[in-house]
């Protein structure tokens, strides 16, 4: 299960026609669902997934408009093969984004926020064993205009010409 909430320049058009986008005064003071069971994201997120794991991933993804002027956060339940803790999940996502500059795996008791990745190229990312349902929980955060968006076409630029992928990206957060 893999539930999305992203601000109204991530949600898009959400299906709706002849409009671009919400704006923050339609998503004000409420949340709401879409692309229930049919969200464009969905295959590639398999895709993705299914190369990951070596044998085909079937996920149930709800996104969610949500409050914020910007910014994508998701919360995934994944069911473990093995009973482990989160000191030991969170030393695995150490593992597989070593090396990966703008992936900042926190450390245990900490948790990802949208605020503190605004402005940014960064994904702050951690992980949660809960031993009771035999299940991880994955928490993420971006700014879909950073991350998501700009910041992502000058780091597969910088990666396409051979260049050092952290060039002109490495400006601090905007916080508040």
């Amino acid at each position: 299960m893999i539930d999305g909430k992203s601000g109204v320049t991530g949600a898009g058009a959400q299906g709706r026609k002849a409009e671009p986008m919400y704006l923050f005064t339609e998503a004000n003071e409420n949340v709401q669902a879409y692309g229930m069971a049919t969200h464009r994201h969905t295959p590639e997120i398999e895709q993705e997934l299914s190369a990951l794991a070596g044998r085909p991933v079937v996920v149930a993804f709800t996104p969610h408009l949500v409050p914020l002027n910007r910014g994508l956060f998701t919360t995934a339940s994944v069911p473990l093969t093995r009973p482990a803790t989160t000191a030991e999940l969170i030393a695995l996502y150490r593992e597989f984004y070593a090396g990966e500059p703008f992936v900042r795996v926190l450390d245990e008791g900490q948790r990802p926020t949208t605020r503190s990745v605004v402005g940014s190229n960064f994904c702050d990312v951690t992980v949660v064993a809960d031993p009771r349902t035999k299940r991880a929980v994955c928490v993420s955060a971006l700014d879909n205009l950073g991350k998501g968006g700009s910041a992502n076409g000058i780091q597969s630029l910088n990666i396409m010409m051979g260049w050092d992928e952290r060039t002109g990206l490495e400006a601090p957060p905007v916080y508040p």
